[in-house]
């Protein structure tokens, strides 16, 4: 049995998809691309797939993950191809690797987050910024399925920082771009709860609903800040003797997590 892991992405006016509408997307996709997949046994047999730590409905993502187990052997940039072309465009698959270690889900330990405040001055993010850093902690209230409730958002924020959308071409309203680097803890704290927060301590509140992507996911390096590649070591141990398949650490990611706000 080969497992392939796959990064793909949620675009466009596709962030809105649901992650179980995206689910049977995938399996049309399976089915047309005629991949040999395995399947669960039991009365009602499932193919294979595991998704880890889907992103919220309405939040766009350069970086989602899952893996599949087929029955028979592929490779996994045609697979890649071929799986691409049957899904809808917005949600792209954009890397395959064979699988070669174990644990993906452990290795997706942060997210980094774009979050654009339309109507929000950089300076105003700015200072909203300052007061939720300096804070020990930030507790907000949100619905969970089983009723209210309460938690810190400030532990789990790696790096919160703002900026301009692009300082060379002024916008005709004010606009502020957060980049946000958070831990994945229990429970999760999300993009919009980091809203919740910066309106707690600082009254921020953007005039209409922000625009949220999330731009990588992976394993938190502590040493160099970054958010690493997930399936680095996967394709390390394509590469590697035969005899050392256990792969390595992730490589950092190109997108860096930032210091010096924790």
């Amino acid at each position: 049995m080969q497992r392939i892991r796959l990064r793909y992405t949620k675009r466009g006016r596709l962030r809105f998809t649901s992650h179980r509408d995206f689910q049977r997307a995938f399996e049309r996709a399976l089915r047309r691309a005629e991949v040999p997949m395995a399947y669960s046994a039991g009365f009602t047999p499932h193919p294979k797939v595991s998704y880890a730590n889907a992103a919220p409905t309405g939040t766009g993502s350069e970086a989602e993950y899952l893996e599949i187990a087929l029955t028979d052997h592929r490779d996994p940039a045609e697979l890649r191809k071929l799986l691409d072309e049957s899904l809808p465009a917005g949600l792209d698959v954009v890397d395959a690797v064979e699988a070669r270690t174990s644990g993906l889900a452990d290795r997706l330990t942060a997210s980094v987050w774009e979050l654009r405040l339309d109507g929000v001055p950089v300076e105003e993010a700015e200072q909203a910024i300052a007061a939720f850093v300096a804070a020990d902690a930030v507790e907000v209230r949100r619905k969970t399925k089983n009723g209210m409730r309460t938690f810190d958002t400030r532990g789990a924020v790696v790096d919160l920082k703002a900026s301009c959308p692009q300082p060379d071409r002024p916008e005709e309203q004010p606009c502020a771009i957060l980049r946000l680097v958070v831990r994945h803890v229990t429970p999760a704290v999300r993009p919009d709860d980091v809203l919740s927060g910066l309106r707690a301590v600082a009254d921020l509140a953007p005039p209409v609903p922000a625009a949220v992507t999330r731009l990588a996911q992976g394993l938190f390096d502590e040493e160099s800040g970054t958010v690493t590649d997930p399936l680095a070591p996967d394709r390390e141990a394509v590469t590697a003797a035969p005899a050392d398949r256990s792969g390595a650490a992730g490589a950092a990611a190109t997108v860096p997590a930032g210091t010096g706000s924790a």
